[in-house]
C-alpha cells in the first residue's frame, strides 16, 4: 500500500509533508504534490504534516476521489522530485477551503 495525494492539495500545494518523507517520494507540479507510489515506503509520517488533510491510505482515499490513486502513479513520473520544504502557493490560506478543484491541475 501507498499514500496518495488529493484534491485538497491542489492550489495550496503545503510542502509541509515533504520535510518529514524519509525517502524523498513527494512529485512537484506547479500547483499539487503526488507521491510516487514505488518510493513511498507507508510511513505515514506526511499524513499529519498536511494542513489540508490531502493525504491518504491507498484504501482509505474518500468516495470519488479513486482517480488520485493512479493519477499519483502517472505525475510522480513526470515530475521532479521535491526534498525541501518551500512556501506554500500565495493564495493557499484561501484555497484550502475550497472542494471541488480538480479543474485547477496544472499538469
Amino acid at each position: 500500500m501507498t499514500y496518495v495525494v488529493t484534491e485538497s492539495c491542489i492550489q495550496c500545494k503545503y510542502t509541509d509533508c515533504v520535510d518529514v518523507c524519509p525517502v524523498d517520494a513527494f512529485r512537484e507540479g506547479a500547483n499539487f504534490l503526488v507521491i510516487d507510489p514505488d518510493e513511498c515506503i507507508d510511513c505515514t509520517l506526511c499524513v499529519a504534516e498536511c494542513p489540508v488533510e490531502a493525504i491518504f491510505a491507498e484504501d482509505d482515499v474518500p468516495a470519488g476521489q479513486e482517480h488520485f490513486t493512479p493519477l499519483n502513479a502517472e505525475l510522480a513520473k513526470l515530475w521532479k522530485p521535491i526534498i525541501e520544504r518551500k512556501d506554500a502557493l500565495p493564495e493557499a490560506d484561501e484555497w484550502a477551503k475550497v472542494e471541488s478543484k480538480f479543474d485547477k491541475l496544472q499538469r
